[in-house]
């Protein structure tokens, strides 16, 4: 009788082990799920930055613990729709675009505190399960066995259901990634990209390829800090004809340069020719003097 009451509890000690490494798995399941959805939730850079910018993102979601990636998940992808957008821009002074791009699903205040509750139990669930089951259950008896497997069905059911879940939050990812990649690819984002054009027609001007082709005709032909205008655009006309004060809606060059307020536009006699002279905004504030647009 003693050696058949020992080969059942070697039985059932293997149906506990098995069931634990089931639970496990699917843990690691979800765990790697969810690093890969903070990873690409949110990342800003310049566009050749990107790539670099995506590897430093993934080694830092790499050495997060469970609750410290439930916290990004509720954090970043997932927030209360009274929540304010967040906005945090770094300053950026280099020439070139600089992009931040942030993923968010919004859910009522209270389904996004009753998913935090129950996220907060499958992490206790994972810890108890990591660390304490041994101690929670006597596993030399047949009776305590069966209660382990009893609640090992019940663990591996629950973060089932929790793997799917997040699999469906996923698929919200993925979807809203595969819509921006077709933005990305579409002529209006081309123009607002490069042109600083807004599908409603709205321009940016401090992004304006036509401001950035006035800041190059500056540098090339600027003499003691000073740009004759028709002399910069006939510039722009031989270098970058496709810059038209037209394309954003303006009847002439000194309409672009008053509109856009990047410049001090200014009529004088320059070295004895006289017509409308302009300059960069920076270095009107470089010389000290207030910027006009008259």
């Amino acid at each position: 009788m003693a050696a058949l009451e020992q080969i059942d509890i070697a039985g059932s000690q293997h149906e506990v082990q098995r069931l634990l490494g089931q639970c496990l798995l699917r843990l690691q399941q979800y765990e790697r799920l969810l690093k890969a959805m903070i990873a690409a939730q949110a990342f800003s850079g310049t566009p050749e930055a990107f790539p670099r910018t995506l590897d430093t993102r993934k080694a830092e979601v790499a050495r997060k613990t469970l609750g410290m990636l439930i916290g990004c998940l509720m954090g970043d992808y997932i927030r209360k729709e009274s929540g304010d957008v967040p906005d945090d821009m770094p300053d950026h002074e280099s020439e070139s675009v600089y992009l931040s791009i942030q993923i968010q699903l919004n859910l009522p205040d209270e389904g996004y505190e009753s998913l935090k509750a129950d996220l907060g139990a499958l992490v206790t669930m994972r810890n108890k399960l990591v660390h304490h089951f041994i101690e929670m259950h006597d596993l030399w008896t047949v009776q305590g066995c069966l209660r382990a497997q009893t609640e090992l069905h019940y663990a591996y059911a629950e973060i089932d259901r929790h793997f799917g879940q997040l699999c469906t939050f996923a698929g919200y990812m993925d979807e809203t990634k595969r819509a921006f990649s077709e933005l990305v690819q579409s002529p209006q984002f081309g123009d607002w990209l490069v042109n600083g054009i807004a599908p409603d027609g709205q321009v940016h001007w401090p992004m304006a390829g036509i401001v950035a082709a006035l800041m190059q005709a500056f540098r090339e032909l600027s003499v003691d800090g000073w740009v004759e205008v028709q002399t910069a655009a006939r510039w722009v006309a031989e270098n970058q004809p496709e810059q038209t004060p037209q394309k954003y809606g303006c009847s002439r060059w000194r309409h672009v340069i008053r509109e856009s307020r990047q410049f001090e536009l200014r009529r004088f006699t320059h070295n004895g020719h006289a017509g409308t002279w302009f300059r960069p905004a920076s270095e009107a504030r470089k010389a000290g003097s207030v910027v006009g647009f008259g």
